[in-house]
């Protein structure tokens, strides 16, 4: 039984906050878009942060993705942008989704009407 609470203990981090998209703006720039996501994530250093962001189709597929490089522990919530992306014709919304380097993908998502 002790070996059991151990084990809960140790993977308790796979418990953690997942990262949360709090805003997100989104700029066409010709015949790619601009996105600037604002995220707030318990970053505690380089065990467990936000580790990145990606812009989804409504069926789910990657258009783009932004990887944060470093924890932002004295840096929340924080914004990062990502240009670039090629959106579809006719695509009138898309999802912003967040990670971290512990739990993976958030499975919530944030959908953004692209105007």
């Amino acid at each position: 039984m002790r070996y059991l609470i151990l084990s809960a203990l140790l993977a308790s981090p796979a418990f953690a906050d997942p990262p949360m998209v709090e805003q997100v703006s989104a700029q066409s720039n010709g015949d790619t878009w601009r996105f600037d996501v604002t995220i707030r994530h318990s970053d505690t250093g380089w065990d467990d942060y936000a580790d990145g962001w990606r812009v989804l189709d409504m069926q789910g597929n990657e258009l783009g993705m932004r990887v944060l490089h470093h924890p932002h522990v004295d840096e929340q919530p924080f914004t990062r942008s990502l240009g670039g992306v090629v959106i579809p014709d006719g695509t009138t919304q898309v999802q912003i989704q967040a990670r971290d380097n512990v739990g993976g993908w958030s499975e919530d998502t944030t959908v953004v009407d692209l105007n």
